[in-house]
């Protein structure tokens, strides 16, 4: 899969190019174009155009109708989804064609669901007295926000471009895609999907480029841009909101995590030793949902330790980091966690396979003991196949740990006592918890962060909520 812009309706390769590498093996896999700043121009402008034209004319019926046939879309080119999945991030191609692009398909066919039936409120009043009374029949109406700038992250690439780009259709608004300059195929197959969809030129656009200095920066502070939905690292976050700030664009962001496992003395050990070295593990722990802080009550602590660096020691089903930079910066925290005193029960260095993988950028499983809180491998994220482990005594310290750290994304909770389940989650200061289980996920339900995790929910009636504006209407009756 090459590369390419998809604009007002046409591909093209405008731009100097720069080189991709495979994950897997570090061979030069293609080139990416990076879109020039008339480029993002020319897309930000074909959108509204569109949302002037065609695009906007078109009912909620019909754009159900669209993203129903793009779902059908990818469903007839399953195959070549996955394969693009897998060669540009080199996960498992089991997570790809399980996970991945049947997720993709998904979000198209649930907001069209969603979308077509969504209900609109209507109020009788009758005031008096005030700016001279009388019966009224208030309603409400929603309107689509505009054009919206739709920047998505490498790690999990088709399933949240489309996380975003299926509702904010939904809702009526053109949209100008931005995906990871890491992961740029699925992005492009999926332009031409829509494109054989038929959706009038404009309504959705797609540029590829680097973030800062490039397509994205120049997309994040355009004036022409209504909202922009972002899911990435926390430091993009607070840049693309600063160049946000001078249109008072509303942004969705979905950020970083250092998200924490609680294991209580009364829990299915077995069952939270495999949960938790599936939420540290898959996809070599580059998924935002990850965890990288265990806390495990003190009198199953060791059991704990040694069943979990067993089954890191075990692990074969993942792939690489996403490139040869994002290696060495887990690398880095492994070497930074050694220098701050921790104890590597498991891991902390590179595989060696004695195959072509012995070229790519791969990192061990790694399971560490024996740090403070205060130590930066604890605190800041590293988005790599790490956890670090640390015993407690009690319910509160518990939560007090739980809850140490400027994120709050996602957390996991483990125990067999259901009262205890019902007070713990709540104080757990996060989006979303689990209990004795993890990333089971329930698309119409509320998915976002608190503080440094992101801003705003995504999620069925979350994500049209943002992506449209509520108009009261007030008629005196």
């Amino acid at each position: 899969m090459k590369p390419a812009h998809y604009v007002n309706g046409a591909f093209t390769v405008a731009g100097t190019s720069f080189p991709l590498r495979s994950p897997v093996d570090g061979s030069l896999a293609g080139a990416v174009p990076e879109a020039p700043r008339e480029l993002v121009d020319e897309a930000v402008r074909a959108a509204g155009a569109g949302l002037a034209g065609a695009w906007g004319e078109a009912s909620v019926e019909e754009r159900c109708e669209f993203l129903r046939r793009i779902a059908g879309g990818i469903v007839e080119r399953f195959d070549e989804f996955v394969d693009a999945e897998v060669a540009d991030t080199g996960r498992p191609r089991e997570l790809a064609a399980t996970v991945d692009v049947p997720r993709a398909i998904g979000n198209f066919r649930a907001y069209a669901d969603l979308a077509y039936g969504r209900p609109e409120r209507a109020h009788p009043t009758n005031v008096p007295g005030w700016s001279g009374g009388g019966r009224a029949l208030n309603y409400t109406v929603r309107r689509p926000l505009g054009v919206v700038a739709v920047i998505s992250p490498w790690n999990l690439p088709l399933l949240l471009l489309t996380w975003k780009v299926a509702p904010a259709l939904a809702a009526g608004n053109a949209v100008v895609a931005k995906p990871s300059e890491e992961t740029p195929s699925t992005a492009t197959l999926l332009a031409e999907v829509i494109d054989e969809a038929g959706l009038p030129a404009g309504a959705f656009n797609l540029v590829h480029g680097r973030g800062a200095g490039g397509a994205g920066e120049y997309l994040a502070s355009h004036a022409g841009v209504d909202a922009i939905a972002f899911t990435g690292a926390t430091a993009t976050g607070a840049a693309i909101m600063r160049a946000a700030a001078d249109h008072i664009t509303p942004v969705s962001f979905e950020l970083g995590g250092k998200n924490p496992a609680v294991v209580f003395a009364d829990a299915d050990l077995a069952e939270a030793v495999e949960g938790t070295a599936r939420s540290s593990f898959t996809h070599s722990g580059q998924i935002c949902l990850c965890t990288e802080r265990v806390y495990v009550q003190r009198p199953v602590f060791e059991e704990f330790v040694a069943g979990l660096a067993e089954r890191a020691g075990a692990w074969r089903d993942y792939g690489p980091m996403i490139s040869a930079g994002h290696r060495d910066k887990v690398l880095s925290y492994y070497r930074l966690a050694r220098e701050e005193g921790a104890t590597v029960v498991a891991g902390g260095g590179v595989p060696r396979f004695g195959d072509r993988r012995d070229g790519g950028f791969y990192v061990e499983p790694t399971v560490l003991t024996g740090l403070p809180e205060s130590a930066r491998t604890v605190r800041e994220e590293i988005f790599g196949p790490v956890c670090h482990v640390a015993p407690f005594d009690d319910e509160e310290e518990a939560v007090r740990l739980a809850n140490d750290s400027p994120y709050g994304l996602a957390a996991t909770v483990w125990t067999t006592d259901l009262s205890r389940a019902h007070r713990v989650a709540p104080r757990v200061q996060a989006g979303i918890v689990w209990v004795n289980c993890w990333n089971l996920r329930d698309l119409r339900t509320p998915f976002g962060g608190v503080r440094a995790s992101g801003i705003g929910r995504e999620g069925g009636e979350y994500s049209l909520d943002f992506f449209s504006e509520p108009v009261n209407v007030c008629v005196r009756i």
